[in-house]
């Protein structure tokens, strides 16, 4: 195995840190005790995502991917880039698909909603991750029409880091937590398929977390179920000192999983780098910069196993359990 109780017990991954021992996460194939590294295969495409660009309205404390007003080095992806990967996916998939926008704040970009629209036209389920602020209220009109039209297949996830405004505005920054509410609030009442997303502390436990929104969500009046691992996602905190463990081909016995629960199992994410001609595909919405999970132009291309080689594969998806998709999203 590679790893023991104390490791994790460790906090998260920060991307920008490489592990304390610089042998971990360097060979695709083998992990530092020479032990077969884990993959996950390609079962099918149930889930696309686009991340529609990194510019954000905030700049929040341990963003993965760095968003903030001025770092676009992620491009703003267009209608037409991503017309060309629905139409790809109309020839490779099974059936519908999920199609997740994120970012950045989705709502930045000037494209988003005519990429929504062709997503619902083209009969897929759309999940929308905001943080229902000022970019996504200036859209209100024509977001509550597409929900119309569209009933039942577009979601929104809202990221509240906290039930508490206080340790909310810790990691958003002073201001937020009221315009997060009130583009929330506005969700609910215009009958959104609505979820929440937050992140779990390391101080607090998930019946404490869970217990909490369950608080705010009843003092707000929304009807989001604070239990359902769907409707309130925790993700783990990133935090600077990480030092995960590798996950082998032995681990998924020990840890009773399977590989193919990783979402990268599942799920692309197509991106636009600055200055880039093209998009490419990545494996997941968790590594948007690293070149070793480039998998190609073309969603065919990228359909091939993953080497689980990265501090997020196995604090975030392995040990956390986590997943991005709202039809899969547990801990």
């Amino acid at each position: 195995m590679q790893y023991d109780a104390s490791e994790m017990a460790a906090g998260s991954a920060d991307p920008s840190r490489a592990p304390s021992d610089p042998a971990k996460f360097c060979d695709p194939f083998v992990t530092a005790r020479g032990e077969r590294r884990a993959h996950a295969p390609f079962m099918r495409l149930e889930t696309l995502w686009f991340n529609t660009g990194t510019l954000c309205n905030l700049g929040c404390r341990d963003c993965y991917v760095e968003s903030s007003p001025k770092n676009d080095s992620l491009a703003y992806f267009t209608r037409e880039d991503a017309r060309a990967f629905l139409e790809e996916a109309a020839k490779i998939s099974e059936g519908p698909l999920e199609i997740g926008f994120t970012g950045g704040e989705p709502f930045m970009n000037p494209d988003l909603l005519g990429m929504v629209e062709d997503s619902l036209a083209a009969g897929h389920r759309v999940l929308v991750l905001t943080n229902a602020m000022r970019p996504m209220q200036r859209v209100a009109p024509a977001l509550h029409e597409l929900n119309m039209r569209f009933p039942g297949r577009l979601a929104c996830r809202v990221s509240l880091d906290h039930y508490r405004a206080e340790d909310h505005e810790q990691i958003r920054g002073p201001n937020s937590w009221a315009p997060a509410i009130e583009g929330l609030l506005w969700l609910a009442a215009n009958r959104f398929d609505l979820a929440v997303a937050a992140r779990m502390a390391s101080s607090d436990g998930e019946a404490e977390t869970r217990a909490g929104f369950r608080d705010l969500f009843g003092e707000l009046g929304v009807a989001i179920d604070a239990d359902d691992p769907a409707r309130l996602v925790l993700f783990p905190e990133l935090a600077e000192d990480d030092d995960a463990p590798e996950i082998s081909e032995a681990c998924w016995a020990a840890l009773g999983k399977s590989p193919v629960e990783m979402m990268c199992a599942r799920s692309r994410m197509v991106l636009k780098r600055k200055d880039a001609t093209t998009p490419i595909v990545v494996s997941c919405t968790l590594l948007p910069y690293a070149q070793a999970f480039e998998m190609g132009s073309t969603l065919t291309e990228a359909m091939r196993p993953v080497s689980l080689n990265h501090v997020h594969c196995s604090r975030f998806c392995v040990l956390g359990g986590a997943t991005c998709s709202a039809t899969g999203a547990a801990r």
